[in-house]
């Protein structure tokens, strides 16, 4: 059985289809017409569709009047809790009119189905065994949500009576009731009860999956229920890039959206290069990517996210790894509505490089890793006198700072560390561009490996590394320093020097400064030393 509709796009009507046991994903950006897109496919799809608006309460009662099932089941449903309610009641009574923006309140309706289940259940298992069927107990509703939730959350023990909810942080706590538990805690409860209770062969529509509940226990929350109700399909609608990427479904970036209403929403594809998670990154960014190199560390990111607002900052690893980033995503006829450029680390890049990377959309920093900025003249000058400084104090840090910096280097065993890491990381490089695919036999790989290998001359590249570091020193030259000189003790020094703090603490200035903006001079410093990017 599957689940169809169409939905209207500047070209004509776009069908979607989701078979029972699967499930679907829209993503996209905050203001994108997601919302509009669940109410949409809520009202394509009329009474098998069950939807759950990101605008929910949370209040959770046990004490709420307790109901007959069949009345719960059309409030949850329908709004109204009466034998007259149908599915045309849904729209004036569950959403009051107002779809898109009223706030789903039905836990109440929620509760009450679940103990009016449990009552019911239990008085047929009761009866079973009075007439002499002592065959295995179905599990109720309520059971299914204990085991999933001891699944999720094995810390909080729930209670659950023939007329009330209580929970316990431990076996030796006192219960308290079920309304006292945290946000999270009530928003998973509500989530699992809302999918048991879902009607048979029905599409779950879920608008904001994952709200209130923590990035830790979303996937198997998620995974959990998909795998316990695979009678029904799952339809998710988020703007949560990881979530949508982590999710084994069809998945669809929604792109823009018109009043009229139409949409543009483009298919994930499976061929681009790239990974799942990355290719739905990628789409569901409304700005141009940069790939920059790192790990993705908080430090990096909220350097780069400063100082290129206007782009989606992904980092990809190494400097190969950002280069192949871009062509392929340049090349990728899938991938063409979002441009996209690089940046990688200096490491020494000759000009001849340099010039060839443009090429390619791949701009070089000025330094050897990007913690180096605040070490550039101009950018800790900025830094120093955030400290309220007099000119001449600022003068004197900086001074000092540039002095240290090169007394890290004052001998043969230093400099000779620095050349090390240095010429691993060219060898590496050029290791990584050996192209053996001539070769066809044992024989012929290793002849022609050995070969390109024997081209690495790496007492040349050393000689060449050593050279430069020591003229750099000789010339008090700075900034051709920090070109080829990797050292993160370096940040210690700007610390002491420019904020007189510890590493930790002058990071994690340095890291609300870049985030809130409220440092505008360290900003401009830190853009005026980065390299301008273009998006095509």
């Amino acid at each position: 059985m599957a689940f169809e509709f169409s939905v209207p796009t500047p070209i004509g009507q776009q069908a979607f289809s989701v078979e029972v046991g699967a499930a679907m994903i829209f993503v996209g950006a905050n203001g994108g017409g997601k919302t509009r897109l669940a109410v949409y496919a809520e009202s394509a799809l009329g009474a098998q569709a069950h939807r759950i608006s990101a605008h929910r309460a949370l209040e959770l009662n046990p004490a709420v009047a307790k109901i007959s099932e069949r009345m719960a089941i059309l409030g949850l449903r329908t709004g109204y809790a009466n034998e007259a309610a149908n599915i045309n009641y849904r729209d004036g009574h569950r959403w009051q009119g107002k779809k898109e923006i009223k706030l789903l309140n039905d836990y109440d309706f929620l509760v009450q189905a679940l103990f009016a289940e449990q009552s019911n259940k239990s008085l047929e298992t009761h009866n079973k065994n009075r007439a002499g069927d002592f065959s295995p107990a179905e599990p109720t509703k309520f059971e299914q949500l204990d085991a999933i939730w001891k699944q999720l959350l094995p810390h909080r023990q729930l209670e659950i009576t023939g007329d009330d909810i209580q929970v316990r942080a431990s076996v030796d706590a006192q219960p308290y009731s079920a309304s006292q538990m945290s946000d999270g805690e009530r928003a998973i409860f509500y989530l699992i009860g809302q999918a048991l209770s879902a009607d048979a062969n029905s599409a779950f529509i879920v608008d904001e999956p994952e709200l209130h509940v923590h990035r830790s226990i979303m996937s198997k929350l998620w995974d959990e229920l998909e795998a316990t109700r695979t009678d029904c399909a799952f339809i998710f609608i988020t703007h949560d890039l990881e979530f949508a990427a982590a999710r084994t479904a069809q998945k669809f970036v929604v792109r823009d959206y018109d009043p009229a209403p139409r949409w543009t929403i483009d298919t994930v594809p499976e061929t681009t290069g790239f990974d799942e998670e990355l290719t739905t990154l990628i789409l569901g960014s409304r700005k141009p990517v940069l790939f920059v190199e790192g790990a993705g560390t908080s430090l990096d990111l909220a350097i780069y996210r400063c100082c290129y607002p206007e782009w989606t900052v992904i980092p990809r690893g190494s400097c190969e790894d950002v280069i192949h980033s871009v062509v392929t995503m340049r090349r990728n006829a899938d991938l063409t509505r979002v441009t996209c450029s690089g940046i990688v680390d200096a490491d020494d890049y000759n000009r001849e490089e340099i010039t060839y990377l443009a090429t390619l959309g791949i701009s070089v920093l000025p330094v050897s890793e990007i913690e180096n900025l605040v070490l550039l003249p101009s950018v800790s000058q900025a830094i120093a006198e955030t400290g309220g400084l007099d000119p001449a104090e600022v003068t004197a840090a900086l001074e000092t700072l540039r002095r240290d910096i090169f007394v890290t280097l004052n001998s043969e065993t230093a400099i000779e560390s620095v050349v090390v890491r240095y010429c691993k990381r060219r060898i590496d490089r050029q290791l990584k561009k050996i192209d053996l695919s001539v070769a066809v036999t044992v024989v012929e790989l290793t002849t022609e490996y050995t070969a390109k290998a024997a081209e690495l001359n790496v007492s040349a590249i050393a000689q060449a590394a050593t050279q430069k570091i020591n003229d750099a020193i000789a010339n008090n030259d700075l900034m051709s320093l920090l070109a080829i000189y990797d050292n993160k003790g370096l940040m210690a020094l700007a610390a002491r020097h420019l904020k007189q703090w510890l590493p930790r603490h002058f990071e994690s200035w340095l890291l609300r400064t870049t985030r809130n903006g409220k440092e505008p001079a360290v900003t401009e410093a830190l853009r005026n030393v980065l390299p301008a990017v273009e998006a095509r």
